[in-house]
């Protein structure tokens, strides 16, 4: 157990029953527990409600951090903006403070709840099964100790112990998926549908999923190549990957490739693979996906990439970090049509399509190294995201 250790706490019953079952067990011991909440300002309680919980924390002498979310564009859906807001300014604001794990509160009916909002998304296994108890992510440990506990019976712990919590009123406006899935969920109680056995099913696809990640991961290190950033796949190898293996290294290459959050939906695949199958050629999620001779390459979109900048001294597009020289005024931009000026492209045997989107060092205007192209010896390039954490990412 870490020696510094924080609670994700909203205000809710779930998350104050956390926070006080986590006092309960570390106060007295050489442990420091502390507790932070966001503000994501979305309502006109918000900001009361994370000052009446930094002053329940007060009381208990726990320090307490509230950290506000101000960045949002206005664009997509807001509830998964604000998840993802929670987990960057708390992941920050815990590595700030040398806490070594973050807790957060979900329960058993949040995983039926999700098992629900998903079956409607047609989901798959993936999608279905329940969500990791223990995740690492950003260089942050996070657990759910709450997992297999029901709402009913925090709200009842709650009493006994006298904790005050907060109702949150976006969970009964039927403007947000949550709201009616648990109105849902209510419904199908009556048949025999319930928090529990939704939990279970749940949690079998956990399982599942966590054998067909092992079998992927063993497939990713036996078969799968990386070159100049490439994910190579093969379709055909001795003994035989199952298709739904290869699916899986498709799904996880492209998300390296192209740094999506999430999976490419089951539709879009579908296309993808009737693209492969016609033209052997096929954009998806910012990458451009080949297949020849019975290998898939997965290459990063230049289009996706073409706007992309950053100094030398910095990650660009999220995976590469160069070496060399660097100098004031330097930058990373993708090669594009300059691999035209790099006169060894050909003997890298890297497609052409690939060094489009590959890193290369700019002076403004001015090409001073292409890497992967053979441009320049005195600068190189390497990853610094590792392909086989995204095989276990959820």
């Amino acid at each position: 157990m870490p020696e510094r250790i924080a609670v994700a706490v909203s205000g809710g019953g779930d998350s104050m029953a956390l926070l006080h079952v986590a006092y309960e067990v570390l106060h007295g011991t050489d442990k420091v527990l502390e507790a932070v909440t966001v503000d994501h300002g979305l309502r006109s309680d918000s900001a009361d409600e994370a000052r009446a919980v930094a002053a329940y924390c007060e009381g208990l002498g726990i320090n307490h951090a509230i950290l506000r979310w101000d960045d949002w564009d206005g664009r997509g859906n807001v509830m998964d903006a604000a998840r993802r807001a929670r987990i960057r300014l708390i992941g920050a604001w815990a590595k700030g403070r040398g806490i070594g794990g973050v807790l957060l509160g979900h329960t058993a009916d949040d995983i039926a709840e999700t098992f629900l909002m998903r079956l409607a998304r047609k989901s798959g296994l993936d999608g279905l099964a329940a969500m990791d108890v223990q995740f690492e992510r950003d260089g942050m440990r996070w657990a759910r100790p709450l997992w297999q506990q029901s709402r009913a019976d925090l709200r009842n712990y709650l009493r006994r112990h006298e904790v005050p919590w907060i109702d949150d009123p976006t969970n009964e406006d039927d403007r947000f998926d949550r709201a009616r899935t648990r109105k849902a969920l209510s419904a199908l109680t009556e048949l025999g549908i319930g928090v529990e056995e939704l939990f279970h099913s749940a949690d079998a696809l956990r399982g599942a999923r966590s054998a067909l990640t092992h079998y992927t991961s063993e497939a990713a290190r036996a078969h799968v190549t990386i070159d100049g950033g490439d994910v190579l796949i093969p379709r055909r190898s001795r003994p035989p990957i199952h298709p739904e293996i290869i699916n899986r290294l498709l799904v996880a290459g492209l998300r390296w490739v192209g740094r999506g959050d999430y999976p490419p939906r089951w539709s879009a695949l579908v296309e993808l693979s009737a693209g492969l199958s016609l033209v052997g050629k096929h954009t998806l999620a910012g990458c451009l996906v080949t297949e020849r001779d019975g290998v898939i390459r997965i290459s990063r979109e230049w289009n996706a990439v073409r706007a992309t900048t950053c100094p030398t001294t910095g990650v660009w597009d999220g995976r590469w970090a160069v070496d060399g020289p660097h100098a004031p005024g330097l930058e990373v931009r993708a090669l594009g049509e300059a691999v035209r000026d790099c006169p060894d492209w050909r003997d890298t045997g890297r497609p052409r399509d690939s060094l489009l989107s590959s890193p290369a060092i700019w002076d403004k205007e001015t090409l001073i190294a292409a890497p992967l192209a053979g441009f320049n010896p005195e600068w190189s390039v390497r990853i610094v995201a590792d392909f086989m954490s995204f095989l276990h990412s959820h």
